[in-house]
């Protein structure tokens, strides 16, 4: 099993910056990738952003050139940047790990929300 916790949402202002954080435990070694996902009220959840274990990263067209998602091993820890942010940027976002066995775990979200 791998556990996830995230951090770093808030309130922001349209333009501003927040940077998530989510850290992984347990079977952390069969981790395939790393997914960041959001969901905002009356709409699907939709991925932001990945990273696999080889370093390949993709994102969203929404949020590309505004987000970045990056890996720290040493901390089994992964971010995502988030830059220049939008009003409908605001939704709660997931971080979500898929292990090499196809399995996927969830994280408990976290709130993010941008003023205009």
């Amino acid at each position: 099993q791998v556990q996830l916790v995230e951090s770093g949402g808030g309130l922001v202002q349209a333009g501003g910056s927040l940077r998530l954080s989510c850290t992984a435990s347990g079977s952390i070694f069969s981790i395939n990738s790393m997914n960041w996902y959001r969901q905002a009220p009356g709409e699907q959840r939709e991925l932001v952003a990945g990273i696999t274990s080889g370093g390949g990263m993709h994102y969203a067209d929404s949020v590309k050139g505004r987000f970045t998602i990056s890996r720290d091993n040493a901390q089994n820890t992964v971010y995502l940047q988030m830059n220049n942010l939008k009003p409908e940027d605001t939704a709660v976002y997931y971080c979500n790990s898929v292990l090499r066995t196809a399995y996927s775990y969830w994280g408990q979200g976290t709130q993010v929300t941008v003023s205009s």
